[in-house]
């Protein structure tokens, strides 16, 4: 089975809820946040559309406030630094938007090779 990477935050989280990794994704996130010293605690109760809401405000403060330990989180979570810089920075909601899509991808990149090859 190939990974395939999802077009959206909507597909990725149905995906992840239809492989029952959801939970695994949003441990994978808290854990990756916590390394980062960035204290996120998602309950595993989380609704996907909860998660993607709350992940986009987090990422949104962090670039206007606190753009090193952005970056950090970045590194930490291993997104690809070639998509960042593909990205258009003149709209700062939709900055965030596209990087915690990105920061979700990776993150589900991680459970889903993790889960399929254990």
């Amino acid at each position: 089975m190939n990974f395939i990477a999802p077009q959206s935050i909507e597909s990725l989280l149905i995906e992840a809820e239809k492989e029952a990794l959801y939970l695994q994704l949003v441990e994978q996130i808290n854990k990756d946040f916590n390394l980062a010293n960035e204290g996120i605690d998602f309950p595993k109760s989380i609704s996907p559309e909860e998660l993607k809401i709350q992940l986009h405000e987090k990422i949104y403060r962090m670039i206007q406030y606190k753009f090193a330990e952005y970056l950090n989180l970045l590194y930490i979570i291993d997104v690809s630094e070639e998509e960042i810089k593909k990205l258009d920075g003149s709209d700062l909601v939709v900055l965030a938007e596209q990087v915690a899509f990105l920061i979700l991808k990776r993150e589900w990149q991680k459970v889903w090779f993790r889960n399929k090859f254990k």
